[in-house]
């Protein structure tokens, strides 16, 4: 039986998991893996009590590790918890321990034996992934050439400042901008110019966006899209203006421009108090109309409602 005893501490010590039996009626280790003292730095016999285990936590995990792994064991179940654990030198490791409850004839929980396995790789590498995840989200909603907003993101913000100017009973306003001959800009200095002026443009005009609460977007092609939550159309209007102002002092070259010998932009505008029968869809379009509008009148204008 000694012979075993000893194949058994070998086995249970040459393991990179942790192994440790604590006594539930004193709260004390009956024993604790030599690993221990390589990944935390303390020696086996500083391991006495729950308490040295619990001081040992993470003050964020503590609380919620420690009320867990009791409740967890008083009620004899077998539980596992991941938690950052302090080491000697004052760093922490992830860890996980894995926990089976021990009863005695009666039924009593008699003792906990358990495994702690140091995860801080695959916690480095879970971080990542969730890193990964928030950047491929932040570029669903971006547009790959601007850098701005892109439209599924405008559609998104667009149904929340709908609901909430539906529910404050207040103003949302809508600037829908096109750049004047886009299409023969390209056809005279090449796409790769193009894309480089539609760079340029949707840097200008995000600047007009002046409150926090402002939303700037691509809508597609060389139509651009401002949000004005809590503004009416007479706002609106003067932050169109503004636009056209900072497109001019932009001076972009566009030699074939009927209009003009420098990039010029039209613009719809609308603003709307919107109620249960309306819908965005509807709204848009309307300030659609009025940017068509803006064309026909031979661009490089604003058109609105009695504009």
């Amino acid at each position: 039986m000694e012979a075993d005893s000893a194949v058994y501490k070998t086995l249970l010590e040459s393991t990179k998991a942790i192994p440790w039996k604590l006594d539930w009626q004193t709260m004390t280790f009956a024993y604790i893996g030599p690993q221990i003292e390589a990944l935390l730095g303390w020696q086996t016999h500083s391991w006495k009590t729950v308490q040295d285990w619990a001081d040992r936590i993470h003050e964020e995990d503590r609380e919620r590790v420690t009320s867990f792994c009791f409740a967890q064991s008083k009620e004899g179940v077998d539980h596992e918890a991941d938690y950052r654990a302090l080491t000697k030198d004052g760093k922490y490791i992830w860890i996980r321990d894995v926990v089976h409850v021990v009863r005695n004839a009666s039924g009593e929980v008699e003792a906990l034996i358990g495994f702690m396995f140091d995860i801080s790789e695959r916690k480095k590498t879970e971080a990542q992934l969730i890193e990964m995840q928030k950047e491929l989200e932040a570029l669903s909603f971006k547009d790959g050439l601007t850098g701005v907003a892109n439209r599924r993101m405008f559609d998104s913000v667009m149904e929340v400042e709908w609901a909430n100017a539906r529910r404050n009973n207040q103003p949302l306003a809508l600037i829908m901008v096109d750049i004047d001959y886009f299409k023969q800009y390209n056809d005279c200095y090449g796409h790769l110019q193009g894309d480089e002026c539609l760079k340029r443009v949707a840097c200008t005009l995000a600047s007009a966006a002046t409150r926090s609460a402002d939303f700037f977007a691509r809508f597609g092609g060389e139509e651009f899209m401002l949000v004005l939550p809590g503004t009416d159309e007479v706002a609106a209007l003067t932050v169109a203006e503004r636009c056209r102002s900072l497109i001019f002092k932009e001076q972009i070259v566009h030699a074939k421009s009927p209009v003009s010998q420098i990039l010029t932009i039209s613009m719809g505008v609308g603003a709307i108090v919107p109620n249960h029968q309306e819908t965005i869809v509807d709204f848009i379009e309307t300030v659609d109309r009025r940017l068509y509008l803006a064309k026909q009148r031979g661009r490089n204008t604003i058109a609105g409602e009695g504009r």
